[in-house]
């Protein structure tokens, strides 16, 4: 059972990554100082590097929750599903619990707010995109135990995830550019993005003149 010290200490570091995102999301990452967050939860800047190392891992901390759902989801997955189909079910699948994830630390709209603050910080980006690439390791390595391979031998593990994950990074950036910033927005862009995935590397992406798609005869 969880005691009343860690209710309180959890009840804290959801205060500062809260006052966190908020500053992020206001000020600016670069605007925004480690004190500048303590001071707005009434802590010591010692009790802020109690919970984070610092305020990239706090910018970083509810895309990393998100994330590490996703692995689970994926290791959850039958295993009668092909490895590919595993990803994407366990994405879209994970759109249903996402609101209930990140509301139980901070607000839905705060935690989609960030993500145009890490595309437009470079700091902040470079660390988003290091950390994806050791997701993808880890992915591989559950794709490859799923299957029964070696994915130090078999490259397929690991060209999987990294298609998906391109998947995801283009539907990503897309998203924060464009006009309609909602989740259900993200949710049918992946939806999109992923149905297409399997015409994009087998079909032909020339047209013929009159702009329909070309098929040879």
């Amino acid at each position: 059972m969880e005691t009343l010290r860690e209710r309180k200490k959890q009840r804290t570091r959801e205060a500062l990554l809260r006052a966190a995102l908020e500053l992020f999301t206001t000020r600016g990452y670069e605007g925004t100082t480690v004190d500048d967050i303590a001071e707005t939860v009434d802590v010591s800047q010692r009790t802020f590097f109690r919970y984070f190392a610092g305020k990239e891992e706090a910018a970083l901390a509810v895309q990393e929750m998100t994330v590490n759902r996703f692995v689970e989801s994926v290791r959850e997955r039958p295993p009668h599903e092909a490895p590919l189909e595993a990803l994407r079910q366990a994405v879209l699948d994970g759109w249903d619990t996402l609101n209930e994830v990140v509301e139980s630390v901070v607000p839905v709209e705060l935690y989609l707010r960030m993500f145009r603050v890490i595309e437009s910080t470079p700091v902040l980006l470079a660390a988003h995109l290091r950390r994806s690439e050791e997701v993808e390791e880890v992915l591989a390595r559950v794709l490859a135990e799923r299957e029964g391979v070696d994915m130090d031998t078999d490259p397929r593990p690991r060209l999987t995830v990294a298609v998906f994950g391109g998947v995801m990074r283009v539907t990503e950036r897309q998203w924060t550019t464009g006009e309609d910033f909602s989740l259900r927005a993200m949710r049918d862009l992946t939806v999109s993005h992923l149905e297409q995935l399997g015409p994009a590397l087998t079909g032909s992406w020339r047209t013929d003149t009159s702009g329909h798609p070309y098929t040879e005869t």
